[in-house]
């Protein structure tokens, strides 16, 4: 790194590497320095729209480039895995989009990986590094709505989605709970650890990924969480925290909020507003860059614990529906 600033770069450029690359010059100290694609006109193309210095038209030249600290992984699902090693390898932090791969053998792969090599890594849980969701989690940890009784969460997406997209290919990692349940069961995790009891229940597609899928998670102390995701119809996709002594609701969009409400029994209810431009993604890229300038190789916001625990979830919801990758 070169002073206080920090050099990213991005491996592979849909989707949601443009909307990273927009937020990204939100984040003081973020240099653009460098993406990689399987195509050069791509890579060309993405580093002139967003005003990155070089393009790659190779993932492992992107991974050479001495010019970069970081990689963002980009790539759907299914290609994590091998991006990100090679990123590793190649002696860059990096940092995966969620869900960091597509179960848990592979995720403990690359966890261990990044061990040995002494490098930053971490999953791209967003959700988790948003100002709204950090003060939820200290509200609840300081006692604001007593003992947590139950956490409701959905997230559903309109349908129907054509047989050769991404979101019904068994290849690269489709169906609802990867995409879009992650979401609801890493609030679940965040607010109150790992749960005890896991049942599960799907729809699946004729590709054989989940379409709809419900989840039913017990904790030892009593708490339950009810969430739901989907691919063929849009829920509310807003959540809640219930305890003995008040509820936190997040509104629509719980992923990404702004604001959220906490009301308690004869108290006026408060509003907490989070106002901030963008889409959301720095606030993930400003945690990454605090722990390489501290020189740290884990985020406590998302530690590799933490994913390993929820692929963990993951892979024994798919156990439980019947989705195999």
């Amino acid at each position: 790194m070169t002073g206080q600033n920090v050099r990213w770069g991005i491996l592979g450029l849909g989707g949601i590497a443009a909307t990273f690359a927009a937020d990204l010059p939100l984040v003081p100290g973020a240099e653009l320095a460098a993406v990689g694609s399987r195509n050069q006109a791509t890579a060309d193309a993405f580093a002139q729209r967003f005003g990155f210095a070089r393009a790659h038209g190779s993932y492992s030249a992107l991974a050479a480039d001495d010019g970069v600290d970081v990689v963002y992984v980009a790539t759907p699902h299914a290609f994590h895995l091998a991006g990100a090693l090679e990123c590793i390898e190649a002696g860059k932090a990096v940092l995966v989009e969620k869900p960091i791969t597509l179960d848990l053998p592979s995720a403990a792969q690359l966890v261990q990986a990044a061990r040995d090599r002494e490098v930053f890594l971490m999953e791209g849980m967003w959700m988790r590094c948003n100002p709204a969701i950090r003060k939820v989690a200290e509200l609840v940890e300081e006692g604001a709505i007593g003992w947590v009784s139950a956490i409701h969460a959905d997230f559903g997406l309109q349908g129907p989605f054509a047989a050769e997209h991404r979101l019904r290919s068994r290849e690269l990692g489709g169906g609802a709970l990867l995409d879009l349940g992650v979401y609801p069961i890493h609030l679940a995790h965040l607010i109150l650890g790992l749960p005890i009891s896991v049942q599960s229940w799907a729809h699946l597609t004729p590709e054989r990924v989940d379409e709809h899928t419900g989840v039913l998670l017990g904790w030892q102390s009593g708490a339950v969480a009810a969430l739901t995701c989907s691919i063929n119809g849009a829920s509310r996709n807003a959540a809640s925290i219930t305890g003995t002594d008040g509820r936190i609701d997040i509104p629509p969009g719980f992923m990404v909020p702004r604001s959220f409400t906490l009301s308690r029994p004869n108290k006026a209810p408060e509003t907490f507003e989070f106002d901030f431009p963008g889409s959301g993604y720095q606030f993930e890229a400003a945690e990454v860059q605090r722990c390489l300038l501290a020189g740290e190789l884990e985020s406590p916001l998302v530690s590799q614990n933490t994913t390993l625990e929820v692929m963990n979830l993951l892979d024994s919801i798919r156990d439980q529906v019947g989705v195999a990758y």
